[in-house]
């Protein structure tokens, strides 16, 4: 029983490193996009709709500048509120799923204490039944029971790195996008 947990404790580490390496890869691409766009715009110094034409769903930059560029409206409250509504929609697709890497972060060390411990069982169960109490026996046991802990920590840390990146790269755009709807209302 202890054998088929821990197979069950491998197979869902190796599922969250797919899932934190798709995520990572769809999120890098996405947020390197929005990144080298918002910068092209800061550094022409205006966004101009004319000029700046892309109907692309990935270019958040330009499709939100464009939603508040196109609000007719004198009001200094309905403006500042539609701004704030379009900055919150323009945050919500930077940081989509980035809160999955954050979960495998946390669990898959713990993931893989727990796979140590059911492996560290199982080699003492075995040993037990043999009433084998030979050191090769038992150290190569705990040896692989400590695999698990490695690839959890192992998987934790690129999860930790892709993490720290793409919300460090995402608060930059959301930056950008301030800078840029400032120019615009001032």
């Amino acid at each position: 029983m202890t054998e088929i947990i821990h197979q069950v404790i491998f197979l869902m580490m190796v599922v969250m490193s797919v899932v934190t390496l798709v995520i990572g890869i769809e999120r890098f691409i996405f947020s390197f996009v929005n990144f080298r766009r918002a910068s092209a715009i800061i550094k022409a110094g205006v966004f101009d709709v004319s000029r700046d034409k892309n109907d692309s769903d990935q270019d958040l930059i330009a499709n939100s500048l464009k939603k508040i560029i196109d609000l007719n409206s004198t009001s200094p409250n309905k403006l500042e509120d539609f701004v704030e509504a379009v900055y919150l929609e323009l945050r919500e697709k930077l940081f989509n799923r980035i809160w999955i890497l954050d979960t495998v972060v946390t669990a898959a060390p713990l993931l893989g204490l727990l796979g140590t411990i059911f492996g560290i069982v199982e080699t003492f169960l075995a040993l037990s039944v043999s009433g084998n109490s030979d050191p090769a026996a038992i150290s190569s046991g705990i040896a692989t029971a400590l695999y698990a802990t490695a690839f959890g920590i192992s998987i934790a840390l690129v999860g930790l790195i892709i993490f720290n990146y793409l919300t460090d790269r995402n608060e930059k755009i959301c930056e950008y996008f301030k800078i840029l709807v400032l120019k615009h209302i001032t």
